[in-house]
């Protein structure tokens, strides 16, 4: 074989290798920032709205006091689908939405789904022809976890303590 056919082997084969791997990056991170790594706080991964004000609060040198109205205590499954904002170890403060107004992207929010309650990330609310919808997802998910409605929304989460 002479030096110029093994030469355009090897570009070929470079160039291939090269497509190949910008092509799995896109696939895995998407196309916006391909070569980024760890947790990206996109639209998807908002942060959730401030609740508690800070009058709300009350610290003293023996506890803390949260004045919540409707506020109870959250556990969660060992699933591994919200890390790492939080895992089961994690013990959460949460309230009954009144309407749908009071979620939004960012907030974090308790849904049922058939028998199970699931705990994630709204990532996204529009309106179709069923009126509003609110887009799901765990923050260690690579997926959402479609449409929901607000009528299976159990809570949101409006707290964490680790």
């Amino acid at each position: 074989m002479d030096i110029t056919k093994t030469l355009k082997i090897c570009i070929i084969f470079l160039i291939g290798f090269l497509s190949a791997n910008l092509l799995s990056f896109y696939l895995v991170y998407g196309i916006e920032n391909p070569f980024s790594s760890g947790f990206n706080f996109t639209s998807q991964n908002a942060a959730p709205k401030d609740i508690i004000k800070e009058n709300q609060i009350e610290i003293y040198d023996d506890k803390v006091v949260i004045n919540v109205k409707g506020a109870s205590m959250s556990h969660y499954a060992a699933t591994g689908s919200m890390k790492p904002t939080f895992d089961e170890n994690a013990n959460g403060i949460r309230i009954v939405p009144s309407s749908e107004e009071e979620i939004q992207v960012g907030d974090i929010i308790t849904y049922k789904s058939g028998e199970d309650l699931i705990v994630h990330r709204v990532i996204e609310i529009g309106k179709d022809s069923n009126g509003t919808y609110f887009i799901p997802k765990g923050d260690n998910n690579s997926i959402s976890d479609g449409k929901i409605r607000f009528k299976d929304i159990k809570y949101i989460t409006i707290a964490m303590i680790w």
